[in-house]
């Protein structure tokens, strides 16, 4: 599927990189997105992948921070039924090494029903969330890479409209890349072009 081919895609201005499939819109294009996010979504399958710049967290640790902001976010979308299905242990990303100092990464994988916008609980899908935070601690900053996979749409959500109600249609039967592959890739292939950025 040519929408299916992945690529590099410039980041905050082209000072970041990372390569993910071209199925994935730019969401600046159609609503406003805050400065320090690049979000991307594909509508057809209500994916979407998202790359935040955040201030570095010094009281959270590094073994089991993705863990901890997988639940941050849960709680920010007023998420329920939160589960964390797996955690990663801290990696180090040497290609991300700025001043002698690696980033540091880890991930964690959870389920969580929650609702689109500003849509009420009664229409909230259940969703896999991929979030991997690399901790650029030379430059002060948590980057997290997130990305959210429906597994059931409620018929009461927007998504219904676009994707249809009910249990979500497995990437690899539509031809797409699934998303586990989508976010591995994006992850392994982030790279910092300018540290000026920070």
């Amino acid at each position: 599927m040519p929408e299916d081919i992945a690529y590099q895609h410039p980041l905050f201005g082209g000072k970041i990189s990372s390569t993910f499939p071209n199925r994935f819109q730019d969401v600046s294009n159609i609503r406003e997105v805050p400065d320090h996010q690049e979000v991307f979504a594909d509508p057809s399958r209500d994916e979407s992948l998202i790359f935040e710049l955040l201030e570095l967290k010094p009281d959270v640790a590094d073994n089991g921070s993705a863990t901890w902001f997988l639940q941050d976010l849960a709680s920010e979308q007023d998420a329920e039924g939160s589960v964390v299905l797996e955690q990663s242990g801290v990696l180090e990303a040497p290609g991300l090494m700025y001043n002698n100092m690696p980033a540091v990464v880890t991930t964690a994988v959870g389920q969580m029903a929650i609702s689109k916008g500003r849509q009420g609980r009664e229409a909230q899908n259940i969703v896999k969330v991929y979030l991997a935070n690399l901790r650029l601690k030379g430059v002060d900053t948590d980057v997290l890479v997130t990305a959210y996979e429906p597994i059931v749409i409620n018929p009461l959500s927007e998504s219904a409209d676009t994707v249809g109600a009910g249990v979500a249609v497995p990437a690899a039967q539509a031809g797409c890349l699934p998303m586990d592959e989508v976010f591995k890739l994006a992850v392994t292939s982030f790279r910092v072009h300018d540290w000026g950025l920070f």
